[in-house]
């Protein structure tokens, strides 16, 4: 869910009665998901039934402990259509989504249905679900420019909690009209992914899983009439009024970024601050495109009803967690628009010793921390050299470069294209990654080990501009002669 909403620590319904009895659902599910958790566990017809299944009314009121699920027992929007019209809302038919809106004419508009008959196969190939399966899925939208409108003709029912973007439950969702177009189909998508988990799922997972799909799968590019989904985007004027990755930067270089245990702990409410969006988005997209973790990412989704999902994924993960939260490190602290996550993996195999002399090692340009496969001792110095001619850019035209890098133009205070190394500690102990302080080689250098480690080299430069870059240089290291 993407709304910004304050949930009432108590609220009680008196009756007993059928009518009431469905309202006290309704509203319970409704807190819920206002919450951000999207929906409440199974709901049970009676109070008694509740108490029986170990849990209270009360405890489905406490927002914070527990996944978006589908809740039984709300009715799908009726509309009427007649008395729609007559307060200027329209009718917009897609094979998988019926769109009602205030707005005025506009193929951006019009083509929303399309857009979202196009992310139906996409979730289903996401999600491993077949759409032969699911052939009637749809969903009833509701796209508003003026919610009062919506209000008189019962479309935006008044026990819907305030919510500033989006909103969903079960098959229907609502969107408030946004800034641009793109943030626009963002939302849709975003709300239309709840939906689906929901609905088909059966539940969308704990917070961070939840918001940090619908982000992932909301991230799109709409080019020609074609959709594409889950993408880092190549530049904030792709996504405009998304800004994950500029507040994630921001939060970075203001020494408040989470660690993944962090934002895998976000509670229900979390979603309340628009920053828990920015780091379950970038949970999402480091775990869904990063080659060793995708599978094991993606087989959570037979996992959203689990209520231990999060310590499942952990074990999913084993003897890779150290790496990860270092990838995680390496991930923020260099996220630009159109990071490369493949292209960044690293490979964190221990490295054996050198040969005695010189021990060469070829490093690609268009990669991002390469090991040696050279294990380096605690406590010497060792010489590097480097030479060879290779691409950092295409465009106006070739620009090549050599170790020494290009002093044109630089990139996080180095030139671009300079050769860089890193020593990864045989048992890192240190809280930041010696991949976001290496040290600068160029054509040559004498480093010093403070401890024993994996040798790691690249060439500086953008991990979002790796894409465009060719060729290889060649790296010489041997043991000091200073060395006693």
């Amino acid at each position: 869910m993407m709304q910004q909403s304050t949930v009432p620590e108590v609220f009680e319904v008196a009756s007993d009665s059928r009518k009431e009895n469905f309202v006290r659902i309704v509203l319970a599910a409704i807190l819920a998901a206002v919450a951000g958790l999207g929906l409440t566990p199974r709901l049970l017809a009676q109070e008694g039934e509740y108490e029986r299944a170990g849990r209270s009314l009360s405890d489905l009121m406490k927002v914070d402990d527990g996944p978006g699920r589908f809740v039984p027992g709300i009715p799908r929007s009726t509309v009427d259509e007649a008395k729609a019209s007559k307060e200027g809302i329209r009718k917009i038919a897609g094979r998988r989504l019926i769109l009602f809106t205030d707005l005025p004419y506009d193929p951006l508009i019009e083509e929303l249905p399309e857009v979202f008959d196009q992310a139906f196969p996409i979730w289903c190939n996401y999600f491993s679900v077949d759409p032969a399966s699911r052939a009637t899925w749809q969903m009833t939208g509701f796209l508003m420019k003026d919610g009062d409108r919506f209000r008189r003709t019962g479309l935006l029912p008044r026990h819907l909690p305030p919510f500033r973007n989006g909103f969903s439950v079960n098959y229907d969702l609502w969107l408030y009209e946004q800034e641009t177009p793109y943030y626009r189909r963002h939302l849709l998508l975003h709300e239309g992914t709840h939906g689906f988990m929901n609905t088909i799922l059966r539940s969308c997972g704990p917070p961070w899983y939840m918001e940090g799909t619908a982000e992932l799968l909301g991230t799109h590019q709409w080019k020609d009439g074609r959709l594409t989904m889950g993408i880092v985007p190549k530049s904030r004027d792709d996504v405009p009024g998304w800004g994950r990755v500029r507040r994630v930067q921001d939060l970075f270089a203001e020494g408040k970024a989470l660690s993944l245990p962090q934002v895998f702990d976000f509670s229900g409410t979390a979603h309340q601050d628009n920053d828990a969006y920015a780091w379950s988005w970038a949970a999402a997209a480091l775990l869904d495109l990063h080659p060793r973790y995708q599978v094991r990412f993606r087989s959570l989704s037979r996992a959203v009803e689990d209520r231990d999902f999060t310590e499942r994924f952990r074990k999913l993960i084993g003897d890779d967690w150290r790496a990860l939260a270092e990838e995680w490190q390496v991930f923020v602290g260099n996220i630009e628009y159109g990071y490369d996550v493949p292209r960044m993996a690293i490979d964190f195999t221990p490295g054996g010793p050198p040969r005695s002399g010189w021990n060469l090692i070829r490093v690609e340009a268009d990669r991002g921390w390469q090991n040696s496969r050279i294990r380096l001792d605690g406590g010497k110095a060792y010489e590097i050299r480097a030479q060879g001619r290779y691409q950092v850019a295409d465009q106006p035209a070739i620009w090549w470069c050599e170790p020494g890098g290009v002093t044109i133009r630089y990139y996080h205070g180095r030139p671009l294209g300079v050769l860089l190394a890193a020593v990864r500690s045989d048992d890192p102990h240190n809280e930041t990654s010696v991949f976001l302080q290496p040290e600068t080689v160029g054509l040559g250098t004498t480093i010093r080990t403070e401890s024993a480690g994996t040798l790691y080299l690249r060439i500086n430069d953008s991990a979002a501009e790796l894409d465009d870059n060719a060729g290889t240089l060649d790296v010489a290291i041997r043991e000091a002669t200073e060395n006693p």
